[in-house]
């Protein structure tokens, strides 16, 4: 169990999840982003499989088949894509939804910051498009406009950096 790397590394997060949201115009999302991560259905699971590199969830998903502290976290959390699955009333099938702009920013701003944790010294500008991109391989339901949105930023930060991003972040969010 490793609760005070979990903590140092969720609170890592959420401080550069911060300058990344008041940069692109949105600091209460910025001060409000993952608070879910220090209730005990999340926290716990994350000191228990804590390894620094890369989501405690994923090696939670790999031990037990699936994520409770994933389950719980993208049900409370607007800025993922998975919140914004619902029944459509035309196909009665799940379906995703369209994300609102302010989450999608936040949806930027809470990947650019993981990618800059978890790969720390080697962190490069292409990483959050890159994460980005296998994701999309393995088919992940995500709304095909959310998808193309959230493409042009992270694309934008590889090609132009994130002073460029967040100008235009700042633009398109009026």
């Amino acid at each position: 169990m490793h609760p005070i790397q979990h903590l140092r590394t969720v609170t890592q997060h959420r401080h550069m999840v911060l300058r990344h949201c008041i940069k692109a115009g949105i600091p209460l999302q910025g001060l409000l982003h993952d608070l879910s991560k220090f209730s005990p259905t999340e926290f716990i699971p994350g000191a228990l499989y804590w390894q620094g590199t890369r989501s405690p969830n994923e090696a939670e998903r790999e031990r037990l088949g699936y994520s409770r502290a994933w389950l719980h976290h993208k049900g409370r959390n607007r800025h993922h894509f998975e919140y914004w699955i619902d029944v459509n009333p035309q196909s009665k099938r799940y379906e995703p939804v369209e994300m609102p702009t302010r989450y999608l920013i936040e949806m930027f701003c809470d990947r650019v910051a993981a990618s800059k944790i978890y790969r720390g010294a080697d962190y490069k500008d292409s990483d959050p498009l890159d994460y980005f991109r296998k994701g999309m391989e393995r088919g992940r339901p995500i709304h095909p406009k959310t998808a193309k949105k959230l493409h042009f930023l992270l694309k934008m930060l590889a090609e132009q950096g994130e002073d460029a991003t967040f100008r235009f972040i700042r633009r398109m969010k009026k």
